[in-house]
């Protein structure tokens, strides 16, 4: 099922625009997780790119040859454009992989799977994507095996332009798998330092947070066919 394009994906504004400045520590940590240590020849896919941060940092620490974010909200695209600078890449805001007509070595998301409600659709999106063996990474901590997941999704739902669906880890890796990837996947956070900021709506104490980022937080390793 395709889903419109939205102005904002939450209508809590504050949820878009402080995520570049809370999600920094995590991109370092998906930066240094992936096997590509050189990407200046790869052509580089972010799917939910919100503002764009990702690609900017992406850009600056490992150089690509050309970068394409993607997100249906169209206000974060406008201002990702706008901060992206002389490096070479291009913001859309679009609906469906296809519409870019281009083929990527590598792709990322970030907390952005769990919002689709048609994970076949995008599965065979991105294998469609894909150069033959190129990998998509995709990580998240919402998923229904997280202990967490019943609340935050109760919580996102509150605010969320857009439904809300609850995959399970299961339910992420068959998509792939019936799309023709080799699927694996890693406890992302497992041996990083984690932050430890002050309780919140979603953490409501430090073993939360712990717990979640170490355990829950998956990095799933998805390779196209070669």
């Amino acid at each position: 099922m395709k889903t419109n394009l939205i102005e904002t994906w939450s209508s809590r504004s504050f949820e878009e625009d402080t995520m570049t400045e809370e999600h920094t520590w995590i991109w370092c940590e998906m930066i240094n997780a992936i096997d590509e240590t050189n990407l200046s020849a790869s052509d580089v896919l972010d799917f939910g790119c919100n503002q764009g941060g990702f690609l900017r940092l992406l850009h600056d620490l490992r150089p690509f040859n050309s970068g394409i974010g993607v997100d249906i909200a169209r206000r974060a695209v406008a201002i990702a454009e706008t901060l992206k600078g002389n490096r070479p890449i291009t913001y859309h805001a679009a609906e469906d992989l296809t519409d870019l007509e281009r083929k990527f070595d590598i792709a990322f998301s970030h907390e952005a799977i769990y919002l689709l409600d048609d994970l076949d659709r995008h599965a065979r999106q991105m294998a469609g994507a894909l150069k033959p063996g190129g990998c998509y990474y995709a990580v998240t901590c919402c998923h229904r095996d997280s202990p967490l997941w019943a609340m935050w999704r109760a919580r996102i739902e509150e605010f969320s332009n857009v439904p809300v669906p609850n995959h399970s880890i299961a339910d992420i890796a068959g998509a792939f798998r019936n799309a023709g990837f080799a699927v694996s996947v890693r406890r992302f956070l497992a041996n990083a330092f984690v932050p430890l900021s002050e309780p919140n709506e979603y953490f409501p104490t430090d073993v939360d947070r712990l717990e979640t980022y170490s355990r829950w937080k998956l990095m799933f390793r998805f390779e196209a066919a070669g």
